[in-house]
C-alpha cells in the first residue's frame, strides 16, 4: 500500500506538471490566435533605413518589417501596424504590451536576450561613423573619440552605438543622443557633433540620400563587433516566437528570405551563418 501511495503521489506530481505545462502552452498559444482575430500585429520600428522606413503616405517598409509582414501573413495575421520608437524604449514598450513584437534592427546582446525572447537572426551588420570629409579628427574607432577630449559623437538613444561609445571610454556628456538619422546628419553638418554612428548600411543610406560631398564614411569601425538582430517578443510569448521561427526557417530555405532582404543591402548568408544561441551568449 505504501508503495502504491508513493507511486500515486509521483503520478499526481507528474500530472500536475503536465497540466501546468499544458495551461502555460494554451495561454502562450492564445497570443497568435489573438493576433489572427485582431488582423494585425503591432510592431515597433525606429525609422532607420534600410532596417525600417516609413514613407510619406505612412506605409511601413524596410528589411525588418518586410520580413515580419511576410511571416505574419503565413501565420494568418494579415498585416502589421508600426509605431516609431527610440531603441531604449522598445523593450520596455514590448514588456508593457504596447507592441506585439520589435522588428527594428534591435541587435541581440546577452542583456537583451535576458529581457525578451528573440527569433533566429534576421539582419546582420557592422558599425560605421559618419564624419566630415577628410576625417579631420582621424577617427577609426570609438576609442579614438574617447581620446580626443573635445570630440563628441552622436548615436541613437539606447542603441548599440551609444553603449559601444560609452564602453570605449567616451564620457556621457560627449555621447549625444540623436532621435533619428536626419537629425544626426544635420547635427554633423552644422558642427554640433564630430561624428555620427550607426550600422554601416544605415549610414550608407543616409549619405546616399544626403548627396553631400562634404561627408565621409568610416566603416567598419575598428574593434566593433558584427551584430545581428531578430524579431523580439515579450517573455511569455515563446509559442508565438517559435511559430515565427518555423516560418522564418522556411523563408531562408526557399530563398525568399534573400529576395526580401538583399535588395536592401543585407546578406542572407550572414544571417544564416549564425544562430540566436551564439549571439545571445557572445561576450
Amino acid at each position: 500500500m505504501k508503495k502504491l501511495g508513493i507511486l500515486a503521489g509521483v503520478a499526481g506530481v507528474a500530472l500536475t506538471a503536465i497540466l501546468a505545462a499544458s495551461t502555460a502552452r494554451s495561454a502562450d498559444d492564445s497570443k497568435l490566435e489573438e493576433l489572427k482575430a485582431q488582423g494585425f500585429a503591432r510592431v515597433a520600428i525606429a525609422n532607420e533605413p534600410p532596417y525600417t522606413a516609413v514613407a510619406a503616405d505612412g506605409k511601413v517598409s524596410g528589411a525588418a518589417p518586410d520580413v515580419a509582414r511576410e511571416i505574419f501573413k503565413r501565420l494568418g495575421v494579415n498585416d502589421i501596424v508600426a509605431s516609431i520608437s527610440e531603441y531604449g524604449a522598445m523593450i520596455p514598450g514590448l514588456q508593457a504590451g504596447r507592441f506585439d513584437v520589435v522588428t527594428a534592427g534591435l541587435f541581440m546582446k546577452p542583456e537583451r536576450c535576458a529581457a525578451v525572447v528573440y527569433s533566429e537572426p534576421v539582419l546582420c551588420d557592422a558599425e560605421a561613423m559618419l564624419v566630415k570629409k577628410g576625417n579631420p579628427k582621424g577617427f577609426k574607432s570609438y576609442e579614438d573619440v574617447a581620446k580626443d577630449a573635445t570630440a563628441t559623437i552622436g548615436a541613437p538613444g539606447g542603441g548599440t552605438e551609444e553603449k559601444l561609445a560609452l564602453t570605449a571610454g567616451v564620457p556621457r556628456d560627449r555621447v549625444i543622443v540623436v532621435p533619428d538619422g536626419q537629425s544626426g546628419l544635420k547635427m554633423l553638418q552644422d558642427g554640433r557633433i564630430d561624428a555620427y554612428s550607426l550600422p554601416v548600411l544605415s549610414i550608407n543610406d543616409l549619405v546616399k540620400k544626403a548627396n553631400d560631398p562634404n561627408l565621409e564614411v568610416v566603416a567598419p569601425v575598428v574593434g566593433a563587433p558584427v551584430y545581428c538582430d531578430g524579431a523580439a517578443f515579450k517573455k511569455g510569448d515563446e509559442a508565438l516566437r517559435d511559430a515565427y521561427d518555423v516560418e522564418l526557417a522556411k523563408l531562408k530555405q526557399s530563398g525568399e528570405f534573400a529576395k526580401i532582404i538583399e535588395p536592401y543591402g543585407f546578406s542572407a548568408a550572414a544571417a544564416m551563418s549564425t544562430s540566436r544561441d551564439k549571439l545571445c551568449s557572445a561576450k
